[in-house]
């Protein structure tokens, strides 16, 4: 079991920046992909960026060279860097890790945080 905490997201005008933050707790060494999602009302959920456990980052093209996605050396802790802020970034930003435990058995899931509201004002 993995739990996660958002913190980090509010309002703020656009052109602006916040920084979202992710702290995981539980089977943290299991961990191996993170990342973020967002969701508009109305619409599935949708990535916007993920990391693996090597650090090898992925970004939706919208938010390329706007965000940076991070994770602290032990993996815990996952942060979003979000610059240069547009209206159309307003969503709920969700915090994403996978798990995969390798035993008897092996365990494999998804887990989720409960999400952040980012609010940008034009």
């Amino acid at each position: 079991q993995v739990h996660l905490v958002e913190s980090g997201g509010g309002l703020v005008q656009a052109g602006g920046s916040l920084r979202l933050s992710c702290v995981a707790s539980g089977e943290t060494k299991c961990i191996t992909d993170m990342g973020w999602y967002r969701q508009y009302p109305g619409k599935e959920r949708e990535l916007v960026a993920d990391i693996t456990k090597s650090g090898s980052t992925n970004y939706v093209d919208s938010v390329n060279g706007r965000f940076t996605i991070s994770r602290d050396y032990a993996g815990r802790t996952l942060y979003l860097q979000m610059n240069s802020l547009k209206p159309e970034d307003t969503a709920v930003y969700y915090c994403k890790a996978d798990l995969l435990c390798i035993g008897e058995p092996t365990i494999a899931a998804r887990y989720w945080g409960q999400g952040t509201q980012v609010t940008v004002s034009s």
